[in-house]
């Protein structure tokens, strides 16, 4: 991650985002009152490569739920992802997963391989110019990576209706939620702003804080934010702020003691919480499962490593 996060709010400029072109004629039903999977899958893979040929070439790392049985190691993971195997029976939510400066997909795949496993299809775009190694890095291109993350999500939603595509009939389209890690937490939250779709539920910042230059609207979504107190590239102040002008039921972790993202690798201090409190989370928001709203607050707490202020109703 870049230390000069902070430089954001004097790159980025003021923006106005709805749903970036993506208009939702239809009002998306409510997410049925019901129980996410209690199994843990087998975890596939695939890339996408959207936008080839284009100024915004954007591949795109999907991990979901796969046929077979999980093969799950020492450490509680899921195992080596399967290269294009067939998805798990069923109709599974969307999650689409933002990185920060300097970063890629695949290294966020301790908690996206987490989530597959868990019944969710995870989709990762590698932003153009904010990834690692990308040929023109620009810390100002977050402004339009919210777009970008839109596109990727009318893909999907298009793939679930092609013949012969190996998602097809197996991506919920209507329960999708948002997450992202440091810049890609400030393009999660951009996701968030007046005119984005009904179909978007939820969404999770790590170690973010909200875009600059953008306000929280349109339908209500539950929001969970994750901040390390000793973060020194994007404040716990910053993403309390953000918290405290999101106008709809929320929830911030507080990992104590911690920095910028060490909380999201296994075994370090945090992550058993993180990860219970994400998975959890976006159990509620998009298989309405009422267990997993009651079950939150107990995974995410642990005395004098994590607190939890909890307003989401």
């Amino acid at each position: 991650m870049n230390p000069k996060v902070s430089g954001l709010f004097v790159l980025l400029l003021p923006i106005a985002l709805t749903a970036s072109g993506w208009v939702v004629a239809a009002p998306a039903p409510a997410a049925p009152p019901g129980s996410a999977p209690d199994r843990t899958y087998a975890v596939g893979v695939r890339t996408l490569d959207l936008g080839r040929g284009t100024t915004r070439p954007l591949p795109v790392t999907v991990w979901y739920p796969a046929r077979g049985e999980p093969t799950g190691t020492a450490a509680g993971g899921p195992g080596t992802p399967l290269r294009d195997a067939p998805v798990a029976a069923g109709r599974f939510p969307i999650v689409l997963f933002s990185h920060g400066l300097h970063s890629l997909p695949e290294l966020h795949a301790p908690l996206t391989t987490r989530w597959a496993s868990a019944g969710f299809v995870v989709a990762a775009p590698a932003y153009p110019h904010t990834k690692r190694a990308a040929r023109r890095f620009d810390r100002g291109d977050i402004r339009r990576q919210p777009g970008d993350a839109w596109r990727v999500i009318r893909h999907l939603t298009e793939l679930d209706e092609v013949s012969g595509d190996r998602f097809a009939g197996h991506l919920a389209v209507t329960r999708i939620a948002a997450v992202g890690h440091s810049a890609g937490g400030y393009t999660t939250a951009g996701l968030f702003a007046p005119g984005h779709s009904e179909w978007l539920r939820g969404g999770i910042v790590l170690g973010g804080a909200g875009m600059p230059g953008s306000s929280f609207g349109g339908p209500p979504a539950p929001l969970l934010f994750v901040h390390g107190d000793a973060d020194r590239v994007v404040s716990v102040a910053r993403g309390r702020d953000a918290y405290r002008r999101v106008p709809w039921p929320k929830a911030f972790l507080t990992v104590r003691g911690q920095g910028h993202g060490e909380y999201l690798i296994p075994g370090r201090r945090g992550f058993p919480q993180t990860l219970a409190a994400t998975t959890d989370f976006l159990r509620w928001t998009l298989y309405g499962d009422a267990r997993a709203r009651r079950a939150l607050p107990a995974g995410a707490a642990a005395p004098g490593i994590t607190a939890l202020t909890d307003r989401l109703g």
